[in-house]
Order: C-alpha cells, then sequence, then structure tokens
C-alpha cells in the first residue's frame, strides 16, 4: 500500500506500507516436527489463541494455503 508522510506543515512525501512478516517456527505435536512459516503479527495471534492445527485447517478452508 501507499500513502503520505505529512509533516507539520503538510509537506507530503510518498511512503509505503509494508506488511508485518516474520519467519517463525512453530513446532506440530501431532506430527512431532517443525515447521517453519511466514507469518504476519495477527497471525501469530491466531495461532497463539486456537493452536497451529486448527489454524492451518482454517487458513486451508479459507484457501490462504494450498497445503500443510
Amino acid at each position: 500500500m501507499v500513502g503520505n508522510n505529512v509533516s507539520h506543515s503538510k509537506r507530503r512525501t510518498k511512503r509505503k506500507f509494508d506488511i508485518n512478516l516474520f519467519k517463525k517456527k512453530f513446532y506440530m505435536p501431532h506430527e512431532d516436527r517443525w515447521v517453519q512459516l511466514t507469518v504476519s503479527a495477527a497471525g501469530m495471534r491466531t495461532i497463539n489463541k486456537k493452536g497451529i492445527k486448527t489454524a492451518l485447517a482454517e487458513a486451508q478452508e479459507k484457501g490462504f494455503i494450498s497445503k500443510f
């Protein structure tokens, strides 16, 4: 996404809004292995709240990922 930095004097310069992505390793106890995922900060909160297995199943159901 693109936007403007606006100074106190209202001068505008272009800026870019980057997504908040992290490479994170998660342990999957039902498969007894570690997986590395690129997830957003909101995705990490969802995984912490629901668990890795449920979060991956929901992401696959919604079409965010093809397989896990």
